[in-house]
């Protein structure tokens, strides 16, 4: 009898790069391995500022799995004026698969409001201009999110990262034909809109992440995230969507390569 083929994952979305909980020692080619070995196809390492946006893509420049991205998370949207000509010439390496995350951040607000939607509306224009996807960060703050990609226009390719919301917020962003990624939030026990949401989103509109260091997947709570840990997010997709891990893993794969046009 032939063995079943193991199941393999894409994480859409981690920080493995130093200057992510990484500080003291540099464990990102460690984190690649243990990554592979668990069955890890390839992963999305997402800059935050312009030294995060480095690194991830010197780690992708190291690694055929990874991918990076770059861009100022909204809470450094500050930085634009300081960062942003360095982070656009970066755009078009060939490692780098999207343009963010940028978006709002109204929980925390680190940035003033008015300079978080400058640098959310300079990313939708880069992603359209080097053809990259664009990945959004969005907290309590889905009405300015949909005004500003309604001004702008969303890009074919858009991405939702760790999505929160729940049916309403995600029949707002399906409808822009943007892609609703999952990270462990969608493991957690009173998430239940985002559950919801996961199951009523189309099959070929989902995708998976880690968020690592962040947001660590049940039932391993109370250890470090990391890619490695993605197939715990998937399974959790998968029981949210009434489906078996290999299917889920099947299709999300796919949609990450058609998303990241990898």
């Amino acid at each position: 009898m032939t063995a079943p083929a193991p199941v393999r994952w894409v994480d859409s979305h981690c920080h493995i790069q130093p200057g992510h909980g990484h500080d003291t020692v540099d464990e990102s080619d460690a984190t690649v391995r243990r990554a592979e070995a668990a069955g890890v196809a390839w992963m999305v390492c997402v800059g935050t500022d312009l030294p995060t946006s480095v690194r991830a893509l010197d780690l992708a420049d190291r690694h055929a799995t990874v991918f990076a991205t770059v861009g100022l998370h909204p809470h450094d949207a500050s930085k634009f004026s300081v960062e942003w000509a360095q982070l656009s010439a970066l755009a078009s390496a060939p490692r780098v698969v999207a343009i963010g995350e940028a978006g709002f951040d109204l929980h925390y607000e680190y940035s003033p409001r008015d300079e978080q939607e400058l640098a959310f509306r300079a990313h939708i224009a880069l992603s359209k201009r080097v053809d990259r996807a664009l990945v959004i960060h969005t907290r309590e703050a889905w009405d300015d999110t949909f005004r500003v990609l309604a001004d702008e226009e969303a890009p074919e390719r858009t991405i939702f990262h760790c999505f929160t919301g729940g049916p309403e917020e995600a029949r707002r962003a399906l409808d822009l034909g943007a892609y609703l990624s999952f990270s462990g939030i969608v493991s957690f026990r009173n998430a239940h809109d985002v559950r919801a949401a996961a199951a009523m989103a189309p099959a070929d509109r989902v995708l998976v992440e880690t968020d690592s260091p962040y947001l660590t997947p049940e039932p391993h709570r109370g250890k470090d995230n990391e890619p490695a840990l993605v197939g715990a997010v998937g399974a959790a997709l998968a029981a949210a969507r009434g489906t078996d891990d290999a299917t889920i893993a099947a299709l999300t794969r796919e949609n990450a390569a058609r998303a990241f046009g990898v």
